[in-house]
């Protein structure tokens, strides 16, 4: 299916990224990814699409970088997915996650500033600007409390989006995606961790898995599911997107669970109940401040965009757990 669309995203080898990449050439666009730069980049998650896609090297804190990559690419459409996520690390690396999260976005709609006007820019922002909720569930007009530097480098990157769309007239979207997972997830994430680890026990590789707070809420999706969300907001006929002011929507299953309900359903996939006994509570993976509970109200999605989850949790622990224990069975064969 051929559409003539090009599309440049950031952040492409991620999660995310790669899933948006399966969307994007099924649906015939020409498809550009920035890549940063290293000795060894990793492009596990879009091995299967390598040869499809047009790399372009560039970094988010080099804005000379990321006009290259628009000269190069020349995009309708850019998906700024680039960041440092990983939430409990943004202690450590505050400043760097800042410069990505914050000043890559700032540098990225300058770019497109400069380059042509009509393209259309998604942020993907994070449900972790919430924070400290005020109300539950959330939406999009739910007041922001972060309580992480990655969370304030992301509501950074949120405001100045809904700056640059109403300063300078730009198509721009912010995605408040809440948690959402998938068998390419990294392995320092909870839910990863969490599966990579069932799939070792259930192999006999190992017999606890060490884990921060096990009492924190989350509204957990399904990535494929989420980045379809992605591409529609960027559909919506120009027009109707000012005229409406459209701008941003919550993307979520309206559904909530803690991290003790991730891990029933992931031993439940290996057989096991009672699975305390395979869990060592560790300080080191509590975060200095905790966000106790996440649930969005993604009414807006549906109604706008048609979107809605389709994917359960179980589902999703199933095919995270089933991915992992044959992962696991090649790394020791």
């Amino acid at each position: 299916m051929e559409n003539n669309k090009r599309a440049l995203i950031t952040g492409i080898n991620g999660m995310d990224g790669s899933h948006l990449a399966d969307l994007l050439l099924a649906k015939g666009y020409k498809v550009y990814g920035l890549e940063r730069r290293s000795s060894a980049v990793n492009r596990t998650n879009t091995k299967h699409i390598e040869n499809k896609i047009t790399y372009i090297t560039g970094d988010m804190t080099d804005k000379g970088s990321l006009q290259r990559a628009l000269y190069v690419s020349d995009p309708h459409e850019v998906y700024n997915l680039a960041a440092q996520s990983f939430v409990g690390s943004s202690w450590n690396l505050s400043e760097q996650t800042t410069k990505v999260n914050a000043m890559g976005t700032l540098y990225m709609l300058e770019s497109i500033l400069s380059h042509n006007k009509e393209i259309k820019f998604y942020q993907a922002s994070t449900s972790e600007m919430f924070g400290k909720v005020v109300c539950t569930p959330q939406t999009e007009l739910t007041p922001f409390y972060p309580r992480s530097p990655y969370a304030v480098s992301k509501l950074y990157g949120h405001w100045i989006t809904k700056n640059y769309r109403e300063s300078y007239n730009l198509y721009a979207c912010n995605g408040i995606l809440f948690n959402h997972e998938s068998e390419r997830r990294g392995i320092e994430f909870v839910t990863r961790k969490i599966t990579d680890g069932v799939a070792r026990i259930h192999l006999g590789l190992q017999d606890t898995l060490s884990l921060g707070n096990l009492d924190s809420k989350r509204d957990w999706g399904y990535a494929p599911d989420y980045v379809e969300a992605m591409w529609l907001m960027l559909q919506q006929d120009r027009d109707y997107f000012f005229d409406n002011k459209v701008g941003d929507f919550v993307v979520a299953t309206g559904n909530s669970h803690s991290v003790r309900d991730f891990l029933t359903l992931a031993f439940k996939c290996i057989g096991v109940d009672d699975w305390t006994k395979h869990i060592v509570q560790d300080p080191r993976f509590m975060r200095p401040a905790e966000v106790d509970i996440l649930r969005g109200d993604a009414t807006k999605a549906k109604e706008i965009l048609g979107w809605e989850a389709t994917t359960s949790l179980d589902d999703l622990v199933k095919k995270m757990v089933t991915n992992d224990i044959e992962l696991v069975k090649k790394e020791i064969r």
